[in-house]
């Protein structure tokens, strides 16, 4: 490989970590995260089993739906995310429940932390959206310390949130060479392949949580498009046409129909993962 061809690779992963930290800025995550998965963070600092003045390190944190349990729960943290418009509504839910939180920029595949400097570094529903899979991988390693834990919640291919990115799909300009579908984290064997022999311990187990917020098809369309960073950047690709906006509603409000049925109660699968560094 040429130095004009590593430069050219560098300044396309730039524009689109760009791209993402734009992406994950619209709309309204911050009520994503309050309001239908608030209690993903908890579940993974306790399977994490984070204890009182440990070092932990919230990766790809959002508003810190982990960083704050982790937090209440006594420790040390850290959270990090390419996207620090997140951190306002992080800061202010820290602030409500009386816990301090370091809030830092970083990229997930290049985290700007030495060797071995956590206890415990934990991502739900985060590090999964990082295009370079073992890159990221690789970093969850490297900064978590050997006998460290690393704890995981991911959307699995199969459920729900997979078979929306699914949906999404025909919708938006394709992947650049390289990055890769974010819901292979919730592929138990993909995630043990990043992880390799550098981990130990390695425990599984595939989980929901239930969404309850969307009383129809048409509500959870209508809420998606306007608040959902993924879904915001899928509409307004086909903003100029308005037969390829009608068959993405279609695609969101049938597959909102085949996991809500008549009630409007979801249930999303995610898998939990938690390991030993080696």
């Amino acid at each position: 490989m040429t130095e004009t061809d590593v430069t050219a690779d560098q300044a396309a992963d730039r524009a689109l970590k760009a791209r993402h930290r734009t992406m994950w800025g619209l709309g309204d995550y911050p009520d994503v995260a309050a309001r239908l998965i608030a209690e993903l963070g908890p579940v993974l600092v306790g399977a994490a089993g984070v204890r009182p003045g440990e070092r932990v390190l919230d990766v790809a944190a959002g508003t810190g739906n982990v960083a704050v349990p982790a937090a209440r729960a006594g420790a040390d943290v850290t959270a990090s995310d390419l996207t620090p418009e997140l951190f306002v509504a992080g800061r202010e839910a820290a602030a409500a429940r009386g816990v301090t939180i370091r809030w830092e920029e970083g990229d997930a595949e290049a985290l700007p932390y030495a060797d071995d400097t956590f206890d415990v570094t934990l991502s739900c529903v985060g590090v999964m959206f990082a295009p370079h899979h073992q890159q990221a991988a690789d970093e969850l390693v490297r900064v978590t310390r050997p006998g460290g834990r690393i704890g995981l919640i991911s959307w699995t291919p199969e459920g729900f949130v997979g078979e929306l990115f699914a949906a999404m799909k025909p919708f938006v300009p394709p992947p650049p060479p390289g990055a890769m579908p974010p819901p292979r984290w919730g592929d138990e064997a993909h995630v043990r392949a990043l992880l390799g022999d550098r981990v130990t311990d390695v425990v599984t187990e595939k989980r929901t949580v239930t969404v309850s917020a969307f009383d129809t098809p048409e509500a959870f369309r209508a809420y998606w498009r306007e608040t959902y960073g993924p879904t915001i950047v899928a509409y307004r690709t086909v903003a100029d046409d308005p037969a390829r906006t009608a068959e993405l509603d279609a695609a969101l409000e049938g597959l909102a129909a085949r996991y809500g049925g008549t009630t409007g109660v979801m249930s999303w699968e995610y898998l939990l993962l938690t390991a030993r560094v080696v």
